[in-house]
């Protein structure tokens, strides 16, 4: 990929680490996703109105990625409410890049060779392995402490290959990102307003500026990330986000007090070597 791609994606990471970290810090967590998701639907229109719509065949695709989200939301709230910031994020998006791997060899012919396979799976052993990479007991056996987390990463990569496709049919990223964002918020908004009534504006009151915040760095996040789409392959932009998790890890070092060790440090290690390893295959 070239340089602009890797550091558009690469500020895309730390976006998105620090926005999930605030999802995670939420009281309410649904209400905190509400606030952070409906932001970006709030900003939507700037990129919609940016030049002309999406060309008719990418619609399908922005429907598709808008109804992928909103089980991607209900999954990553689920996840936080049951498990750490330190296990929750590194198996949600360590799971993805062998996903969107195969869904882009599926679906947009882009096969790997086997030392971008190879690339690949070091990357997401290296994330999956920061989760284990804690103290005895940081697993409860609980199955949702595993199946909301993969879950979530099966939402990823399916809408990270629904985007790759539908953003090149789109004729127009900025447009495709907006309208996006604008139907994935509705959902998501309706179900918290229904959810909480009356409680949604005590909520707004005493939460709105961090969770407007994330909701900032979520919509810069995902616009990035759209936008590396368009200009450099499926599996090696996935990849290459997933280096979030060791931002992810730091944080919740510093704010949420979780362990973070020697194994942990050698996780990332891992992982940056997988991402190099698949730049130089690339």
């Amino acid at each position: 990929m070239e340089p602009l791609v890797i550091l558009l994606v690469l500020c895309a990471a730390i976006m998105h680490a620090v926005w999930n970290s605030i999802l995670k810090l939420g009281t309410d967590r649904l209400m905190t996703m509400a606030v952070v998701i409906g932001m970006g639907g709030l900003l939507s229109p700037l990129l919609i109105v940016a030049g002309p719509p999406p060309l008719p065949e990418s619609w399908i695709f922005i429907l598709l990625s808008a109804a992928i989200h909103c089980l991607y939301f209900f999954f990553l709230v689920q996840a936080y409410e049951i498990g750490d910031l330190s296990h929750v994020y590194p198996l949600a998006r360590g799971s993805a890049p062998l996903m969107v791997a195969a869904g882009a060899a599926l679906f947009a012919g882009e096969l790997l060779s086997p030392f971008e396979i190879f690339a690949v799976v070091l990357v997401s052993a290296g994330i999956i392995s920061l989760m284990l990479a804690g103290p005895k007991g940081a697993y409860r056996g609980n199955w949702r402490t595993l199946a909301y987390p993969l879950l979530t990463g099966l939402m990823i990569a399916a809408y990270t290959v629904a985007d790759g496709l539908g953003v090149r049919l789109s004729g127009n990223p900025a447009s495709y990102i907006g309208w996006l964002f604008l139907l994935s918020a509705l959902p998501i908004m309706a179900l918290a307003i229904h959810r909480r009534r009356a409680g949604a504006l005590d909520f707004l009151r005493s939460h709105w500026k961090p969770a407007m915040g994330g909701g900032v760095l979520a919509f810069s996040a995902y616009s990035l990330a759209i936008w590396a789409l368009s200009l450099g392959a499926m599996v090696h932009v996935s990849a290459l986000r997933e280096t979030s998790v060791v931002i992810a890890a730091l944080i919740g070092t510093r704010l949420l007090g979780e362990p973070y060790g020697a194994r942990r440090v050698l996780s990332a290690a891992t992982v940056a070597g997988g991402v190099i390893l698949l730049h130089l295959a690339a």
